[in-house]
């Protein structure tokens, strides 16, 4: 029997067929479910007794062990108090992706070595790659389910100690292992967003959290349009949720955030979806991190950024301002990038990393 071995599921098909195609790549399995968040509300999308429950189906036919883990501590300290204080800034944090650094890929891993475990492993699609002892994070063979955006702040030590089972497999593979299985996952809806938003609305879920703080709303031409309860409530290219309708002797076009002054607390809108003051050539990033620990692998590249899951990838250049900050040049503009969000950086094959947009 191969090194044991244990599996993050979370009642998911993915999670679900990763454990099956490692039980029969004859690892010593265990399998482990998380709990991050202890609000347990069905209505929010983050129902973790129906997950559980559809973990311990996929491991009851599989014949392996379960465990189940309360870290709704330390997301509560890692994650969350990070992502209330970046949203009262008026940042745009991506707390998915300090989850992954923190939780999944961090105390899961420490929590996996306690139970004897080599390795960890989990349902994400994603490849590592290894070339002379350097792990790369690879894009894996579906790329409308590619997740090495979520997964560019890894380092040496934790791409070492996981395997992606899923990372040569279509959803559509995944899908009919799954239903061959007859695990009860196979036809269940994938999670999306943030699991402790959920469904809710977020200005609804937010606000019980964050004070509002109202402020001017105004146009790119100076022209005072409204008040706003709190920049925390908008993100740079949003349209919905400013709370502007048609206004006297202005265009009939939607209204969009295209910057946010701090400062003096003042949201300003420009109009239509294609608007030039929601474009930007220019990005610049702090704690930048590179997966494989050499900057030479990133600066002065011809390679490509992402600054959304699944979103578009763009052609760019990585160059040094100083210690700190470093400048992302685009080939063509870029639509809405938001101080806060995560950038990552890519080659033809592998995602080298990435960092925090700062601003444009």
């Amino acid at each position: 029997m191969k090194e044991k071995v244990i599996i993050g599921v979370s009642g998911g098909v993915d999670s679900s067929v990763a454990m099956k195609l490692l039980k029969d790549s004859g690892y010593n399995l265990e399998a482990i479910f998380m709990k991050n968040w202890d609000e347990d509300d069905i209505t929010n999308g983050c129902n973790a007794k129906e997950d559980l429950m559809y973990a311990k189906d996929a491991c009851e036919i599989l014949n392996i062990n379960l465990h189940t883990v309360n870290f709704s501590d330390q997301y509560w300290n890692n994650i969350f108090i990070d992502f209330i204080d970046n949203y009262k800034k008026g940042y745009t944090p991506n707390p998915d992706i300090l989850c992954n650094k923190y939780i999944k890929f961090k105390v899961f891993i420490e929590y996996a070595e306690s139970l004897g475990a080599k390795k960890i492993a989990t349902g994400h699609y994603a490849k590592i790659i290894k070339d002379n002892n350097v792990h790369y994070l690879g894009i894996p063979k579906d790329p409308k389910k590619d997740q090495t955006y979520f997964l560019h702040t890894l380092d040496q030590v934790q791409l070492s100690k996981v395997i992606f089972p899923l990372s040569d497999l279509y959803k559509s593979e995944v899908r009919d292992i799954a239903k061959k299985n007859n695990f009860k996952a196979f036809n269940k809806k994938d999670s999306m967003g943030i699991c402790f938003i959920g469904n809710k609305k977020f200005k609804n879920f937010i606000s019980k959290y964050i004070d509002n703080n109202p402020g001017d709303i105004v146009s790119s031409d100076n022209k005072l349009l409204g008040k706003h309860n709190g920049m925390f409530y908008t993100t740079i290219g949003q349209r919905e949720g400013i709370g502007l309708g048609g206004i006297k002797n202005e265009k009939e076009l939607p209204w969009y955030v295209y910057k946010k002054d701090l400062k003096n607390n003042t949201l300003y809108v420009c109009q239509g979806n294609d608007n030039s003051l929601l474009f930007h050539k220019q990005i610049y990033i702090k704690d930048l991190h590179i997966i494989n620990n050499d900057e030479n692998n990133i600066l002065n590249k011809n390679l490509k950024c992402q600054i959304r899951h699944l979103g578009n990838k763009h052609k760019c250049t990585v160059n040094k301002v100083n210690n700190k900050i470093y400048n992302v040049s685009l080939e063509e503009s870029l639509r809405a990038p938001a101080p806060g969000q995560s950038l990552a950086i890519f080659d033809q094959t592998k995602c080298l990393g990435g960092g925090i947009i700062t601003n444009v």
